[in-house]
């Protein structure tokens, strides 16, 4: 095959490889994964405020937990761990209506015990979420925590 037919089909395959990547930036589903990512990267960065943000005023998770309770928990699991590390990955997102969203989110999880900075804790668990779109933004109203 000639060098310039191999050229022009690799050019048309990386055209469709970066449209196909793109998305719509304002889609429900892109919203919903940058507030993940959002939520992801407050909690690496130990930011009690950065997460709670994204909790619904109704938010209540599978312990019966409210907002102000889950802000609490975090800033407890901040102070024990000193350094946080998440890898996640979006196993499932569905949308049963126009303003609710649930996602099924694996995420491994790597923290620093404050007390010893030799002790590394590694955890792997699953996030059942459910997030709704309240005065245009997406909100966590409830979560499940599985270990996997």
């Amino acid at each position: 095959m000639p060098l310039h037919r191999i050229v022009h089909r690799s050019l048309v395959c990386l055209t469709f490889a970066t449209l196909g990547a793109c998305g719509d930036k304002d889609s429900p589903e892109q919203q919903v994964r940058t507030v993940i990512e959002q939520m992801e990267q407050a909690a690496e960065d130990r930011d009690v405020g950065g997460l709670k943000a994204h909790l619904s005023d109704d938010y209540r998770d599978a312990n019966g937990m409210g907002a102000e309770e889950a802000a609490r928990y975090a800033r407890g699991y901040f102070i024990a761990n000193q350094s946080i590390h998440l890898l996640t990955r979006i196993e499932e997102l569905i949308f049963p209506t126009d303003d609710e969203a649930r996602a099924q989110v694996l995420v491994g999880m790597m923290g620093r015990d404050a007390a010893d900075e030799w002790d590394l804790a590694g955890e792997l668990r699953t996030f059942k979420i459910a997030l709704r779109r309240e005065d245009g933004e997406w909100k966590v109203t409830f979560l499940e925590v599985m270990r996997k």
